[in-house]
């Protein structure tokens, strides 16, 4: 052990930073302004021994599991909102890009509605199910804590993975399971399991029913299904396609949903662009014709769906293209009033560079990756785009991710 530490600041990932001689000291736990007690390692990273001299934001969970995916729970919740919306604010900077960041909006809700649950069978042949360890392959148990992210409804998925793992026990192999609480009850896709003898399929189908699952697929393919698995966007029920994407939280999709309808202001035709399975889509359909574009087949196929059975929505027409490969160009958005675009991660520079030169006066960019957001809006703002608007939004509460929306107008 050697002397403690001064912590500077906290790291993009969470972890305090602490400035040595020997260049910045990565520590998991510490908390800016924090004196600790610190045994370093020579990858710039060290392990947190105690705290001398606690941060007066410090939260003290002594509870906490110890899964990786609440890295942040020891740093109060209105510190974390103030550190998230830091980075987007650095995001921005380093794009070159000069905007007004507002608070980060809290979106946490309930609590999460839909989780990747992983099952390990141990080497004392006990089946555990939860979230993997910080920097490890190792199970956290979740049946032996109070998950402090999950919504209510999802908190008995636990139970109903371990059951469904103790069923595909022989295959031996990792079983992870996306699982959504819907309106008509859980939906559970199993991954990780390769091909299922039908006798196997037999019982997770009795398992399934037994535990009174809307749907259970393996891979995406439905095993069985009791009832149709609805969520709803605005007015419209969708069926999702098994393992669809669906925004983590309820209070995320409504705080990010109100933030692109309000975005688009009196627009009468807008492109919604990596649109899943309709959840700007068919709002914005309430008021305005919608051209949605999507690449996954299963989820344009379930906007569709719900736009047809949908009453009172104005015309959704619904398109099937890559958009990394192959945005809509200049031409294909001059008929429209407004564009929303809400990729993955890696963003959306292709189709940043088209909207640029595109005719379009309005867009609203929705991101879970501040770094690429700014890429993508330092191309428009180069192409005469002003931004009015960018507000952070915090649905991981307790991690290093944040959501942000933001208004272009020109």
């Amino acid at each position: 052990m050697t002397d403690p530490v001064r912590i500077a600041r906290l790291g993009h990932r969470g972890d305090g930073i602490a400035e040595t001689p020997d260049g910045p000291l990565y520590i998991a736990g510490a908390l800016p302004g924090e004196l600790v007690e610190v045994a370093p390692s020579a990858s710039g990273k060290a392990k947190l021994l105690g705290i001398v001299e606690p941060s007066p934001e410090r939260a003290f969970n002594p509870d906490s599991p110890a899964c990786g995916g609440c890295g942040l729970r020891h740093l109060a919740p209105a510190a974390q909102l103030a550190w998230k919306r830091s980075l987007v604010v650095d995001a921005l900077a380093f794009a070159g890009i000069r905007a007004d960041v507002e608070p980060c909006l809290d979106a946490h809700g309930a609590g999460r509605r839909r989780a990747a649950l992983h099952a390990r069978m141990g080497a004392d042949k006990a089946m555990r199910v939860g979230f993997m360890e910080a920097g490890s392959h190792a199970v956290v148990d979740l049946g032996e804590h109070d998950c402090p992210v999950l919504a209510p409804e999802l908190k008995p998925a636990v139970e109903i993975v371990r059951a469904l793992a103790f069923c595909v026990r022989g295959l031996h192999k990792p079983v992870d399971a996306i699982v959504t609480a819907t309106l008509s009850g859980l939906d559970i896709d199993l991954r990780g399991l390769g091909r299922v003898p039908e006798a196997l399929r037999l019982n997770l189908a009795s398992t399934a029913l037994k535990n009174d699952l809307a749907r259970l697929s393996v891979h995406g393919e439905t095993l069985i299904e009791a009832r149709a698995p609805l969520v709803r966007f605005g007015k419209a029920e969708v069926v999702l396609p098994p393992g669809g994407f669906l925004q983590a939280t309820q209070a995320a999709e409504d705080a990010l949903a109100a933030l692109v309808l309000e975005g688009v202001g009196e627009a009468r035709t807008v492109a919604d662009l990596f649109a899943g399975s309709g959840t700007f889509s068919l709002r914005l359909a309430e008021r305005a014709r919608v051209t949605a574009v999507e690449t996954d087949a299963a989820s344009l196929a379930a906007l569709d769906r719900a736009a047809r059975n949908t009453a009172g929505l104005l015309p959704v027409v619904t398109e099937r293209r890559d958009l990394f490969r192959r945005p809509l160009s200049a031409a294909e958005m001059k008929s429209f009033d407004a564009v929303v675009f809400d990729p993955p991660r890696a963003g959306a520079e292709a189709q940043s560079r088209a909207l640029a030169e595109s005719q379009v006066r309005r867009a609203v960019a929705v991101s879970c990756a501040p770094a690429t957001l700014g890429r993508d809006l330092r191309l428009l703002q180069n192409a005469g785009f002003r931004i009015s608007r960018v507000i952070p939004v915090d649905q991981f509460r307790h991690s290093a991710h944040v959501e942000a929306v933001a208004w272009l107008v020109r």
